[in-house]
């Protein structure tokens, strides 16, 4: 999913899954991007199982994986992949770790664009929390005015509408009998 040679975080954002409420990157997707093959980096991961805690690294479940080749249809090389060894999801901090272990120029180059492209998304839903925020006060003023400018325009229409006093005649009536 994520081009050998990205020339912005913003490609990396792309391959950016979320699983079990965390933004995460496959193995895959960090081994295009590192420039190592997705066995050589698993064995890294599994040689340093220490470094990688559950909230750094974890294995997708089968059903997990399932949902995950859906999403991203038949083309993807995930389907050919052995389905006794699901994919591994690299959190932000797993993925930093990964590059340290892998100690190539170039993982430590790529690393920084990970760690951009998570910083984005987290800015990015900062904003729309802010956002999501100002709109709900702009509709609890909205409530408020729709109340007030519905007085008003009571207000207005009791000044408009017509005396409903009784009204007399024009002009001197003489009682004649």
């Amino acid at each position: 999913m994520v081009d050998a040679a990205p020339g912005t975080s913003s490609e990396i954002v792309k391959a950016i899954l979320v699983a079990r409420d965390l933004n995460v990157l496959l193995d895959s997707d960090l081994a295009a991007l590192y420039g190592v093959s997705t066995t050589a980096l698993n064995q890294a991961v599994k040689r340093n199982a220490g470094r990688f805690p559950e909230d750094f690294a974890f294995r997708l479940t089968s059903k997990e994986t399932n949902t995950l080749n859906q999403l991203r249809g038949a083309l993807d090389t995930q389907k050919h992949r052995d389905p006794l060894k699901p994919p591994f999801a690299f959190t932000e901090h797993g993925a930093i770790m990964l590059a340290m272990i892998l100690k190539s120029p170039r993982a430590i180059e790529m690393s920084v664009y990970v760690v951009r492209a998570f910083a984005s998304l987290r800015e990015a839903a900062r904003a729309n929390e802010q956002l999501l925020k100002q709109l709900q006060q702009l509709e609890k003023r909205v409530g408020k005015h729709d109340a007030e400018i519905e007085a008003i325009l009571a207000a207005m229409r009791a000044l408009v509408a017509p005396a409903s006093r009784p009204t007399r005649g024009i002009g001197f009536l003489a009682d004649i009998r």
